[in-house]
Parts: C-alpha cells; sequence; structure tokens
C-alpha cells in the first residue's frame, strides 16, 4: 500500500498535540518532562517556562523542587547542550549519546587540537576525581588540571572532561530565583543511579510519541547521532508509516494522537530554546522556511516565539525590572484583532507567573521592520 500522505497542517496539529500545546495539562512536572525526554536548559529560566506553558497552574517551586532533591537534573545530552531531565532519563540518554561528545572531542574547532594525544582514559578518571567531593565549575577544574596534565591547555582539558564524564550542574543552579555557577558533579554519584545500556529502540519510540511523525532524518536532528536509519528499519513492523507532502517517509506510533487538522490551536508562548521548534530536520509543520532563521541568532541563542493558529507567527521578549514586566510581541505576519486579543491575554498570564510582584504588567506589539 503507498502510504498516506500528512500535510504539513496535520503534522503541526500531531506535535502539538503530543507536546500538551493544544491544551494544557493536569501532567506533574516530571512525569511531563519524562514524556517530553527533557527540556533544553542553556539556561536557567527556559525550562519553567516550557512547563508553564504545558501544564494548567504549574508552579516554578515545583521544578525547583525536583533539582533540590536530584529527581531532576541538568546535562549535557542531545546536541551537546544542556537539558533538564529525569534523573532516570539522565542515565538512559547519556550513554546513549556519548558517540556525539567524543566526536565533538575529535572535531570542535577551539579545542580538538589541544586534546589530541591526551591519554582521555586518565583525563576521564581525573575529572572524576576531582569532582568527587566537592562539585566545580569547569573554571575551577582547569587549574588542578593544569597541574595533572602539565603542558596542555587547561581550558581544553575541561572541556574534555564535559565531553568524557557523565556529569551534572548541580543546585543552586537552575533553582527558580536563584543563580550560581554550573558546578558539576558525576551523574551516577549525584544520583545514586547506574548509567544503562543504551537502547535506541526505545528511546526513539518515545521520541515519536513527543514529537511525531518524525523521519529518519528529524530523529538524528533531534538527538545530533546519525545512522538512525538502521534502528527505524528494525521497528519497522511496529510503527504506522506515512509520508510528508515532499514526499519524505515518515514513523509513527500506531495509536499516538493525530488531530483532525481543522482542530484550533489557541496561541501559545513558547519558550527560549524550546524543544519543539529545535527537534526535526524539516520544521516547516510548526515554522515556515522563510521564518526558521529568525528564531536562532548567530550565535545560537534560540528565540521564544509565538505560536499562533498552529504555527510561528513572530518572537517575545520578556523584560523584567523592580518595577515592571513588559512582553514585547513582534509578529512576522498582520494578525486579526482576536489573534492579538489572544496573545495580549496569554502574554499577561505569563507575566503573571514569571514576575507575580512587578508592577506595571504590559504586553506591546512591536513592528517588524525587517
Amino acid at each position: 500500500m503507498t502510504p498516506r500522505t500528512l500535510t504539513a497542517r496535520e503534522l503541526g496539529r500531531a506535535t502539538l498535540a503530543r507536546q500538551h500545546l493544544l491544551r494544557r495539562s493536569a501532567l506533574e512536572p516530571l512525569p511531563m518532562i519524562e514524556h517530553l525526554l527533557g527540556l533544553q536548559a542553556q539556561a536557567p529560566v527556559p525550562p519553567y517556562l516550557a512547563l508553564w506553558t504545558r501544564i494548567r497552574g504549574f508552579a516554578p517551586e515545583s521544578l525547583s523542587d525536583l533539582i533540590a532533591s536530584r529527581e531532576v537534573v541538568r546535562i549535557v545530552l542531545m546536541r551537546g547542550t544542556i537539558f533538564a531531565v529525569s534523573a532516570a532519563d539522565a542515565c538512559a540518554l547519556r550513554p546513549w549519546v556519548q558517540p556525539l561528545l567524543d566526536r565533538d572531542l575529535d572535531t570542535n574547532t577551539t579545542h580538538a587540537s589541544a586534546l589530541a594525544g591526551v591519554d582521555r582514559d586518565a583525563l576521564a578518571a581525573a575529572g572524576r576525581d576531582l569532582v568527587r567531593d566537592v562539585p566545580r565549575s569547569q573554571q575551577e577544574l582547569q587549574p588542578f588540571l593544569a597541574e595533572r596534565f602539565a603542558g596542555r591547555d587547561p581550558k581544553a582539558l575541561a572541556h574534555g572532561v564535559r565531553g568524557l564524564v557523565p556529569m551534572v550542574q548541580v543546585p543552586p543552579r537552575g533553582l527558580w530565583g536563584r543563580s550560581g555557577l554550573p558546578r558539576l558533579a558525576a551523574l551516577d554519584e549525584w544520583t545514586g543511579l547506574p548509567l544503562l545500556t543504551p537502547d535506541p529502540e526505545s528511546l526513539l519510540l518515545r521520541y515519536l510519541g513527543a514529537f511525531g511523525p518524525a523521519s529518519v532524518r528529524d530523529a538524528q536532528a533531534w538527538c545530533g547521532l546519525t545512522r538512525l536509519g538502521e534502528v527505524f528499519e528494525r521497528m519497522r513492523a511496529r510503527l504506522e508509516v506515512f509520508r510528508d507532502e515532499r514526499g519524505v517517509e515518515l514513523f509513527d506510533l500506531p495509536d499516538a494522537p493525530r488531530p483532525d487538522p481543522a482542530t484550533p490551536a489557541p496561541a501559545r508562548i513558547l519558550a527560549p530554546f524550546d524543544n519543539v521548534l529545535l527537534s526535526h530536520a524539516d520544521r516547516s509543520r510548526l515554522v515556515s522556511d522563510e521564518n526558521r532563521g529568525r528564531i536562532m541568532t548567530q550565535n545560537g541563542i534560540v528565540k521564544p516565539a509565538v505560536l499562533v493558529g498552529g504555527t510561528a507567527a513572530g518572537l517575545a521578549d520578556l523584560n523584567i525590572t523592580k518595577k515592571s514586566a513588559a512582553l514585547d510581541i513582534t509578529p512576522w505576519r498582520r494578525l486579526t484583532a482576536s489573534n492579538r486579543s489572544a496573545l495580549e491575554a496569554e502574554g499577561l498570564r505569563l507575566l503573571d507567573f514569571a514576575a507575580p510582584t512587578a508592577g506595571g504588567h504590559r504586553v506591546r506589539f512591536v513592528d517588524d521592520d525587517r
């Protein structure tokens, strides 16, 4: 049989449903984080905003408590970036993405040449030893590593430890309303859990549950690994197969939600670095090719996007001081009065969440000067 073709709108509605962006969920933060396979977390605040836009009545303290109790950890995972994930998922995902981090040590334009010839087993052992009793930042590791590896660039050595040793950023880093350097501790010692043998099939099935339907290239874009086609071939008999409008083969779970494309999609304000916009090679289900470049800056910052009618329609900029809080929305297309009203209401809810004690909450629409 010829696989059924799914339109970009159908794909978008399916992904929004699985991301709990069509309607907010009653899930608790931990099961939501596990369902989403983590929240991208280069900065401390985005995971909180990502949960706020998905969970009804989300309280930031609920995520802070999970981080403080070591049930959620901040760790380098997919695409070599920081994610907030459950401790159990960190132990499953981190060994799986190790080839990606090994490749970085060989190809990183800043540090690869300085790491050439370094005994990596010895470097990993030194890194684990240095954080065993006292969590340390990468900068704090540098002088100790320089003593043990004389003549080597200490910054490169610290970067090597980051890639070789599964390590988490310990609190107060990542706590709501707190600040702190990203100090590191070994994942297994911090959580008391063992690292797991990689199980690509299980992880890719979960990826489809949160981001599908998806192609092999989509899955590879999500995690940063290659040669996943072999894994999908082993799972083919268990999956539904579709095609997109460009003829690309898509895989999906048989019982996963694929809503009617006419399903209304409410106005949503995504977090900076929201993983829903970064986990497909073809992102046209949520953001047009024309606008894709507007979301990510040249230095890798992923701006918070606003969704209108199920697709990215502009950017949001949150500005909070002690005395006031404002959300500036820059639309990319003409918005109807009802669109603007919905975004304004959502923006005011976001300001109530992010800055409850600041006065003068305002949502402002800014002309796009492109």
